[in-house]
């Protein structure tokens, strides 16, 4: 049985470690089935599309077209399994709603509808479906946002605060911006009336967005430094502490690109300036934190490497630095910023592959197995 040495040099078996980070069902490598789907899988579609909207920025169309068709299939195929779980086993479908490690998996619905929307509308020139995947993804906010987060205040039994927090929860960040970024593309699109009213709304996305990053990244910071961390502790969602950070420049970008057809956009052009690189550096900030935290947990620790589905998001976030920094370069002529993203698409295309490549031979695993 395969084991890692934890602290103490006391040998931990795989399955054990992995407990915390995986899905239900998972430990010891069995196939998951429909009843244990991730509620995170949507972050597929978040990766997936944010790279194919980075390597458009950056004029690799063949890249961002490729990306764009699988997504739309991935985008599809995901619904239909969501529905089917839904369906089938709506106690599990439900439940993982209001439990504190799955529930904000859940957010990666909204992300991936509004990264898919900002695709249409950016790769496609499709207003009109970019417009029903912005209406969806808002409608999802809703329902999910008040959803989950009333049922985790008024549940009866609660967990620590070290074993019900982690970096996922900062998907709910990631699914508010993600409005924002949509908004401010479908106003950019829109004629009057509503282009106003879309800039308002997206900048006050923006801002809501990044309030709820100070509220759930102080206790996460307080968990990181105040609590035990184990290896199987530090699972890849994690990487959202960067990604949410970047997905906030990315919208702040696109509101000061806007200003134009809003005035009061104009009147706020310090603030929003402002906190773009706020946000921008905080990501920064968090990018060689997580990179060495990765080489405690998986060189120090030889915590195992196999595929799960919360991989994706970590490769979500190395795509959203990638565009996020073009487009703020982009908004604010800060050219001496333009070697950045040429750096961090190549290592986030090798990200979604080697994930990509992890998710195919799962799948052919649980082939075998129902076979």
């Amino acid at each position: 049985m395969q084991a890692w040495k934890g602290e103490g040099g006391v040998t931990v078996p795989v399955a054990a470690a992995r407990r915390e980070v995986l899905a239900p069902g998972a430990a010891g490598g069995r196939p998951r089935a429909l009843a244990d789907l991730s509620p995170a899988y949507f972050g597929l579609v978040m990766a997936t599309g944010i790279i194919s909207l980075a390597a458009h920025m950056m004029g690799r169309p063949w890249i961002a077209t490729a990306l764009f068709y699988l997504n739309i299939g991935q985008y599809a195929v995901l619904w239909v399994l969501y529905a089917l779980r839904a369906v089938r086993h709506p106690r599990r479908f439900f439940g993982d709603m209001v439990d504190h490690l799955r529930g904000p998996g859940y957010f990666t619905m909204v992300a991936g509808t509004c990264v898919l929307a900002s695709q249409f509308m950016l790769l496609h020139d499709d207003l009109s479906v970019g417009f029903v995947l912005w209406l969806l993804g808002i409608v999802l906010w809703l329902g999910l946002m008040y959803t989950v987060f009333l049922a985790l205040t008024v549940k009866a039994v609660k967990p620590p605060l070290d074993k019900g927090i982690n970096g996922g929860w900062l998907l709910a960040v990631v699914a508010t911006q993600s409005v924002a970024v949509s908004s401010a593309l479908v106003a950019a699109r829109i004629g009057q009336p509503y282009r106003l009213e879309l800039n308002f709304l997206a900048l006050s996305m923006w801002l809501w967005g990044g309030m709820l990053y100070i509220w759930m990244m102080s206790l996460i910071f307080y968990r990181y430094t105040f609590f035990r961390l184990l290896p199987g502790d530090l699972a890849p969602p994690y990487w959202i502490n960067m990604g949410a950070m970047a997905i906030s420049t990315l919208a702040g970008s696109l509101l000061i690109l806007n200003a134009a057809d809003a005035p009061f956009l104009v009147s706020l052009m310090p603030f929003l300036k402002g906190f773009t690189v706020f946000y921008w550096a905080t990501g920064t900030w968090w990018v060689p934190m997580l990179l060495l935290l990765g080489v405690w947990r998986y060189g120090f620790q030889r915590f195992p490497f196999e595929y799960d589905p919360l991989y994706w998001g970590a490769v979500f976030p190395l795509g959203m630095y990638a565009a996020c920094t073009f487009e703020m370069s982009r908004a604010m002529a800060f050219d001496f910023l333009d070697g950045l993203p040429e750096l961090f698409l190549p290592v986030a295309l090798f990200a979604w592959a080697v994930t990509f490549l992890g998710l195919l031979r799962a799948v052919a695993r649980h082939l075998r197995a129902a076979g």
